[in-house]
């Protein structure tokens, strides 16, 4: 019997309280959507195109794929708390810079450093490891996860209402104040948690032989990078279709872009309720196949010529759906590859999903133009939800290989 540790908000002698763990998370999920509604204002704005102001996303995605690599070796080593406070004053800093630039290169540039608050959503879930017994971690992460994944519906939601208020500078100073209350928080609730450490860069780097050879650790990852690049690419893509090909508003394009975030909450609750009793393989290739359905049909339905926001965006909504069931159970399967490296795999696979994702939102961006209308997003999603779910069924078909 395992007994749960004492909490107490605002003492940092206790565990962080669970509401200190969320919005850790969920500041990092806002950041990456909140202005995604703004994003043809800011082209014009800045006098530039489309395809350099999809940086924002793409670049942001990139430094996050690297930070995954490093921010969990850097922790161990100096702390998580002195970790997650310079991130979070590094974000406020280039909040402030980025609600301030008046040229596209000074904003990337600020945006770029905004990265750094992905290490608070990174972290977040390292601490509950550090916190409670592994028997009890799941279920903690379980809340955590749930409150980053309920960001990205209300996140686009806000920015499109403060961009049609007040423009979409104020985006940024609603991610500035943010930022501040959050740091406020975690400065007098989260104390020490870290206890012997864990890998540093060398370990780390010298288990990497062993994940590369394993066919099974590939096939789980490229399943996440593939099932999450679909939404990385429609991330990319959405707020043009919304606003230049559909004429929605800004408020508007806010509620279609967390069309899929809501799917995904209610794909992590299946998974929750059904992965135990189905298994984690034939939970995450149900999910790579309701996604894959909802590609199909929004193809086949654009193709004969019915075109409707409802119709995209609630059809992509089926991809959040697979997303919430296939990303938990391949992420399951991804750690289970080789159980003493779980955090070196986790980190690592992050990078290649998060990566993936990054190139994946910056081309589908690339591609879209008004003429073409929705027909480059969606078969980019419908050929990744596909390489998806190729890449499980290979997982699939080895274990049972080495199970003959």
């Amino acid at each position: 019997m395992t007994t749960t540790p004492t909490v107490r908000l605002f003492d940092r002698t206790t565990p962080p309280h669970i509401i200190t763990l969320i919005l850790l998370a969920g500041i990092g999920a806002l950041n990456m959507s909140i202005f995604l509604p703004s994003l043809n204002r800011m082209t014009a704005y800045f006098d530039t195109s489309y395809a350099v102001m999809q940086i924002a996303l793409s670049g942001y995605l990139a430094l996050t794929a690297v930070l995954q690599i490093f921010v969990g070796p850097i922790s161990d080593k100096v702390g998580r708390r002195s970790v997650v406070l310079i991130a979070l004053i590094i974000f406020i800093v280039a909040s402030i810079g980025a609600m301030l630039s008046r040229t596209v290169e000074v904003f990337l540039a600020f945006r770029m450093l905004q990265a750094a608050v992905a290490t608070t959503l990174v972290l977040s879930r390292t601490i509950v490891r550090d916190m409670v017994p592994q028997d009890q971690a799941a279920s903690m992460i379980g809340y955590v996860t749930m409150g980053m994944a309920l960001v990205p519906m209300v996140g686009p939601m806000i920015g499109g209402a403060l961009e049609t208020t007040f423009g979409w500078q104020a985006s940024f100073a609603f991610l500035t104040i943010a930022g501040i209350g959050v740091l406020t928080l975690t400065f007098f609730d989260l104390g020490e948690t870290v206890q012997d450490g864990g890998l540093g860069f060398r370990e780390q780097f010298q288990s990497y032989p062993a994940l590369f050879a394993s066919p099974r650790f590939w096939g789980y990852s490229l399943c996440m990078a593939f099932a999450s690049g679909a939404f990385f690419a429609f991330l990319g893509g959405a707020p043009f279709i919304a606003e230049t090909v559909f004429g929605l508003s800004p408020l508007w394009s806010g509620v279609a872009l967390g069309a899929p975030a809501i799917g995904y909450a209610f794909g992590n609750y299946l998974s929750g309720r059904h992965s135990v009793r189905l298994g984690i393989n034939k939970m995450a290739l149900t999910g790579t196949i309701i996604t894959l359905i909802g590609m199909v049909i929004s193809l086949i339905l654009s193709l004969a010529g019915f075109h409707h926001p409802v119709i995209f965006f609630g059809l992509c909504s089926l991809m959040g759906i697979g997303n919430g069931m296939t990303m938990p159970n391949a992420t399951s399967g991804l750690l289970s590859v080789r159980p003493r490296l779980a955090g070196t795999a986790s980190g690592l696979g992050g990078a290649i999903m998060v990566g993936g994702g990054a190139g994946l939102a910056q081309f589908s961006g690339s591609l879209l133009s008004l003429e073409a209308g929705t027909f480059p997003l969606q078969w980019i999603m419908f050929i990744v939800s596909t390489l998806a779910m190729l890449a499980l069924l290979y997982v699939i078909w080895r274990e049972k290989q080495i199970g003959a």
